[in-house]
């Protein structure tokens, strides 16, 4: 797959401080990254974004993760890999992810479950985390960015 066009983030270097910027934020709340990596390859296994999913898995092995967890997140309902918290994360992550598909975007026992293992600025920032993957998954699906190819 080729690109239809340089990735919007880097060509305007403005849009490039503000995603800098709410990544920082993200990820100074106190959320573990394993956490906050679980539910960006989880939105990006959704919204279909290879490089995300590429990339956000790469790192995640990179930092330590095991490849269970890894191969596992797109069911992990099905899998014993994660703990209650980040479970409730992965399913915040899921029901805001797809906000079209019912017509309460995300119920309130999703929202109680991840309040129960979170606290109000650790819940700002997952969901701060969930809108920013969104936002990387949009401009790169929409603009076939290609996840890189890795050999050997």
């Amino acid at each position: 797959m080729q690109a239809r066009m340089t990735n919007p983030a880097t060509l305007l270097p403005e849009a490039v401080k503000g995603i800098n910027a709410l990544y920082k934020a993200a990820h100074s709340a106190g959320v573990p990254t394993s956490t906050l990596e679980l539910v960006h390859l989880r939105s990006s296994q959704i919204n279909g974004c290879g490089a995300c999913a590429d990339s956000g898995a790469r790192a995640m092995r990179k930092a330590g993760e095991t490849d269970d967890r890894l191969f596992s997140v797109a069911t992990w309902r099905e899998t014993p890999y994660f703990t209650d918290a980040e479970r409730a994360a992965l399913e915040l992550a899921e029901y805001a992810t797809r906000l079209a598909d019912r017509p309460d975007p995300v119920p309130d026992h999703v929202w109680e479950a991840a309040a129960k293992h979170f606290g109000e600025n650790e819940l700002a920032a997952i969901v701060l985390w969930i809108a920013t993957t969104n936002l990387f998954n949009r401009m790169n699906v929409t603009t076939r960015q290609p996840a890189p190819q890795h050999w050997g």
